[in-house]
């Protein structure tokens, strides 16, 4: 039986202090392709990148509809919201 992978939205944290949004249903795999600079254009050469905030969910809809909410929340909004996770 295959193992279901969760789906998560995330918050990177790039090497020149600027925040990144995406979704993944595994995260160790995308966080070492943004890393290794295969991840995201806007990663690539904001490397390193390190993991700021991770929301599980059961579906991909759900991860994806996150991830645009966060994306259109300020930068203070952001930091707040990974200032709780931390």
């Amino acid at each position: 039986m295959k193992k279901k992978m969760q789906n998560m939205t995330y918050i990177l944290q790039c090497s020149d202090g600027t925040l990144y949004t995406g979704w993944t249903n595994n995260i160790q795999k995308r966080l070492a392709a943004h890393n290794a600079g295969k991840g995201s254009k806007y990663t690539r050469s904001r490397t390193p990148v390190r993991l700021v905030y991770l929301e599980p969910f059961d579906t991909k809809q759900e991860a994806m509809k996150r991830e645009l909410q966060i994306k259109r929340l300020t930068r203070k909004e952001k930091l707040a919201l990974c200032q709780n996770w931390i």
